[in-house]
Formats: structure tokens, C-alpha cells, sequence
């Protein structure tokens, strides 16, 4: 039986990584997390999280907001379109039950699976 985990290959590794996605990239948000998300040509998505200090001062909050977001991905992956994101939380996450944290990452799945769509159909501009 294979792990449930998160693989290499569907996380963001290198600090160029995120430093392309820093530069040109779409970018959404809701009221804990902003996402930046840019086209790759994998063919699959890519995660990247940036969940710093200022979001809480305990590594155990943290940790536990980086554990919520690489299950919610890992659970709708295979219906997002091929593009690198970060994940970055905001101050408002670490008081918040992980309930409502995956609410609202379900939320930032559904806002990108229109573009999908636009790669399927070509449109999509990298």
C-alpha cells in the first residue's frame, strides 16, 4: 500500500522556484490565505507554502497550518491544472479551527479550476 503522503514531485522545492512565482504570477486571496500561482509545463500542479513568523509565533500552529494545506492539495490535485502555487497564510489563520481552514482552501481550489479549462483549451497565457 502506497503512503498518502505529499510527493516530491507535486511540491515546490527551490528557492527559484518561488522567486519566479514572486515575479510574474496571478494571484488570489481569501481572508486567511493568499495564493500566487503561475503555468508550468509539468503537465501536474505544484505546491509551495510560506508560512511565516508573523502568522504565529508558535512553530506548533504553524506546522499545523502547513499540515491542513498539503492535505487539502493533496486530496484535489488531479483536478487542478498544471501550474505552481504558493500557499501564503495570513495573521487571521492561526486562531481559526482546521475546519474552517479547509473551507476556505477548498474555496482557493475552486478559483482555480477554471483554469483548467483554459488549458484545455488552449487559451491559457504563460
Amino acid at each position: 500500500m502506497r503512503a498518502a503522503g505529499l510527493p516530491r514531485e507535486a511540491r515546490l522545492c527551490r528557492a527559484g522556484d518561488f522567486a519566479a512565482l514572486r515575479q510574474a504570477s496571478g494571484r488570489f486571496g481569501g481572508r486567511c490565505f493568499s495564493v500566487r500561482y503561475r503555468p508550468n509545463a509539468l503537465g501536474h500542479p505544484r505546491l509551495g507554502l510560506a508560512i511565516s513568523k508573523r502568522v504565529s509565533k508558535r512553530a506548533v500552529e504553524r506546522n499545523r497550518i502547513k499540515r491542513l494545506a498539503r492535505e487539502s492539495f493533496r486530496r484535489i490535485q488531479h483536478e487542478l491544472p498544471a501550474v505552481d502555487m504558493v500557499i501564503m497564510a495570513r495573521e487571521q489563520a492561526s486562531g481559526l479551527p482546521g475546519s474552517e481552514l479547509l473551507a476556505e482552501l477548498d474555496a482557493l481550489w475552486r478559483k482555480l479550476l477554471p483554469l483548467k479549462r483554459d488549458q484545455a483549451a488552449g487559451t491559457i497565457a504563460r
